[in-house]
């Protein structure tokens, strides 16, 4: 049974992050899954038509998950996301770039720093995400290009790949 989910996404200029809360009808266990795992990362992290298509992931502190969205052309545009500190079942943190497909960062488009932090409440499950950025142009770039709307699209991709698994 799908619930009337709200995302909190809240855009903080003076700091320069964007923070987003979301909660998944599911426990931790499954949503941390589909957060660290290719198979299931491929399934959910891109908003349709795109795909997300991973060539390598390492989940692991000093890893990498390197992966392409690809466009219903056909059209690839490469990211890095490279892992810093990973707690089980409650937190990870990671810097996350453009890049090209073998995984050399790209110095043109803007790079950011996460922080997923992950709370389980009655077998529902609450993410908190904080994305910083160095600039804030960096910032504007980003939601110059859809990232909000992309975003809100993939966290409803992986409400329907977590209801499918029950």
């Amino acid at each position: 049974m799908k619930s009337n989910v709200v995302m909190n996404f809240n855009v903080d200029k003076e700091n320069k992050k964007i923070k987003v809360e979301r909660e998944f009808d599911a426990p931790v266990t499954k949503v941390w899954a589909a957060w660290t795992e290719k198979e299931l990362l491929d399934q959910w992290w891109a908003p349709k038509p795109w795909k997300a298509r991973t060539k390598t992931m390492d989940f692991r502190e000093g890893g990498h998950w390197l992966y392409a969205m690809v466009g219903p052309e056909g059209e690839e545009h490469w990211a890095r996301v490279d892992y810093k500190s990973i707690a089980p079942l409650r937190s990870f943190t990671a810097a996350d770039a453009f890049c090209d497909e073998n995984g050399n960062i790209s110095d043109s488009m803007p790079g950011s720093d996460w922080e997923n932090t992950f709370k389980e409440e009655s077998s529902k499950t609450l993410v908190f995400i904080e994305i910083t950025f160095k600039e804030l142009k960096d910032l504007e770039q980003t939601l110059e290009m859809g990232f909000k709307e992309g975003f809100e699209m993939g966290l409803s991709n992986l409400d329907e790949l977590l209801a499918s698994q029950e």
